[in-house]
């Protein structure tokens, strides 16, 4: 069986959405173990597609392509992976902030991170403090991830971590920002917990403060 997780693997990796399709069809067809399909394909693919990015072999558009190959073998197991009982690694709250409507390397965390074994919620773009605040308590997440790609919106954040205190569940969630203009300190003058500059140190980011 080996073998079909490592042709999982090797296409997500190389970003072959069909085959990916296929063999993990394949697996669950085969009464392969949902978690083992998950862990030995999925996770450690994207485990190599974030050491690529970081060690320059790789660009965005790549680990976008290999990104989305991953979702498509994620959506087929997802059904299986709730049915065996498998827990998420946490729950992520992830969206840009108020008044920016960007979303690229918003949606590539967001896929990196359910490569990585977390729930997604996706709150899109132009999202208040208010509304980020709400449902990190709805759905009782670990992390908060804010993203910004305009100078103009980033005191959206410091106003969101805000927002957090407010409804006196910032104790309870880690805030992670993240943007082209974005930097450490800035994350640790608004109060953050990290900061990332791409979507494969926002995976690592998170490991780290969820431990």
């Amino acid at each position: 069986m080996e073998a079909t997780y490592q042709i999982i693997f090797n296409s997500i990796v190389s970003g072959d959405r069909d085959t990916v399709v296929i063999k993990v069809s394949q697996a669950l067809e085969e009464m392969q173990d949902p978690n083992e399909i998950l862990n030995q394909g999925l996770i450690a693919a994207m485990k190599e597609v974030g050491n690529r990015f970081e060690d320059g072999d790789i660009f965005v558009p790549e680990m976008l392509i290999a990104a989305r190959a991953m979702q498509a073998g994620l959506t087929i197991l997802k059904p299986h992976l709730i049915e065996s009982g498998v827990e998420a690694a946490g729950i992520v709250i992830i969206g840009t902030v108020q008044g920016d409507l960007h979303d690229i390397g918003k949606n590539l965390v967001a896929m990196m991170l359910e490569g990585a074994g977390y729930e997604i919620v996706d709150l899109g773009t132009d999202i208040s403090p208010e509304k980020f605040a709400a449902s990190a308590r709805e759905h009782k997440a670990a992390i908060v991830g804010l993203s910004a790609l305009l100078t103009t919106t980033m005191p959206s954040m410091k106003v969101t971590i805000e927002a957090l205190e407010d409804i006196g569940i910032r104790d309870q969630v880690k805030v992670i920002v993240g943007g082209a203009p974005l930097t450490e300190s800035f994350a640790k003058e608004i109060g953050a917990d990290g900061y990332a500059q791409d979507a494969s140190r926002a995976v690592k980011l998170v490991e780290s403060l969820l431990k």
